[in-house]
């Protein structure tokens, strides 16, 4: 981009987790004072800038309901997330993370806490302007003005410990800090200006698990995601002297899971669709960017739904918080 745009990196990645599972998908955004925005948590089309790299920090904080025949009640998951980006080409950019999952029951229950899976992403850019074309080093506000797309793909390392035991000695595949084996994602975003101050953004993409057999001889495959999300954001304050900029942003989600397996037949209460609604806001200040939403499920239909709890679909809310440092 030209130096007379100001970029702010925003990291956006996503973790989650069902009765049976903990999952992280992830795509990057970037935003100036002028120019496209980006979403709260989903995947934008913008790569970093060739030679800068991002630092990133995200907390996404469950509060789930509960329910009396469920004992203990899943209380709360929270999932941190630290992250390393690097802008390799104008078009091409690398990601590694680190996750901390906690996992909290109510009293009487079996906590988990913990590093979780490490994982790695690739993120390629381009662009459709008179034909498609990988992303420019340098360009102009008009320039951000076309169609922007990006392919994004990767997984995770079997780094967490997979077999983690609880305070009874019981391992529950829902609450490990690791898949067991490497997971792998592969996304596709398109945004577009719509005007000087709207952005809309779409992301589509899918996570695959493999079987893993747990130590105390449990066979389980998590079951697999797709997601299709879309926001749009709008550059209502620009302070120009200040290098500040603030943007509301409202996220629509669609998730869908399978169900998980267990010795390879189909296990009960898991999977399901659900729609998200998520508001907030994105605030850009010099080379740093924070977003702060509230995510709510508004739709779901949740396989045998009556015997889920503490997970996705059952949450009262999600709150997510994010920020970056392009350095």
């Amino acid at each position: 981009m030209k130096n007379s745009v100001l970029v702010v990196s925003a990291w956006l990645a996503l973790a989650s987790s069902p009765a049976l599972a903990h999952h992280g998908v992830a795509g990057v955004g970037v935003a100036g004072l002028k120019g496209p925005g980006a979403p709260l948590e989903s995947a934008a089309s913008t790569v970093l800038p060739e030679g800068k790299a991002l630092a990133y920090f995200k907390v996404d904080d469950a509060r789930y309901r509960t329910y009396d025949w469920a004992a203990p009640n899943a209380k709360y998951s929270r999932f941190t997330m630290l992250g390393l980006g690097y802008g390799v080409t104008p078009w091409f950019s690398l990601y590694a993370f680190v996750p901390y999952n906690e996992k909290i029951d109510e009293a009487g229950g079996q906590n988990s806490r913990g590093v979780a899976d490490m994982s790695l992403l690739g993120q390629i850019g381009f662009k459709y302007d008179q034909g498609f074309k990988l992303i420019p080093k340098n360009e102009s506000l008009d320039d951000l003005e076309d169609w922007h797309f990006s392919v994004f793909g990767g997984g995770t390392l079997p780094t967490g410990d997979a077999n983690h035991r609880l305070g009874d000695g019981s391992i529950d595949p829902g609450k490990s800090l690791g898949f067991g084996k490497p997971s792998f994602s592969l996304g596709l975003t398109a945004s577009k200006m719509l005007s000087d101050k709207l952005t809309l953004s779409f992301e589509a993409s899918a996570l695959r698990f493999r079987e893993y057999t747990y130590d105390d001889g449990q066979r389980v495959r998590f079951g697999a995601e797709n997601r299709f999300n879309t926001a749009i954001s709008y550059r209502a304050l620009t302070l120009p002297d200040e290098k500040f900029r603030l943007d509301p942003v409202l996220e629509l989600q669609y998730l869908g899971l399978g169900r998980d397996q267990e010795e390879g037949v189909g296990a009960s209460a898991t999977g399901g669709r659900i729609v998200y609604a998520m508001p907030g806001v994105r605030a850009y200040w010099q080379n740093m960017s924070f977003a702060l939403g509230v995510k709510t499920p508004v739709w779901k239909h949740l396989n045998e739904a009556d015997l889920q709890q503490g997970a996705e679909g059952r949450e009262k809310y999600r709150i997510i918080f994010s920020a970056s440092l392009l350095f």
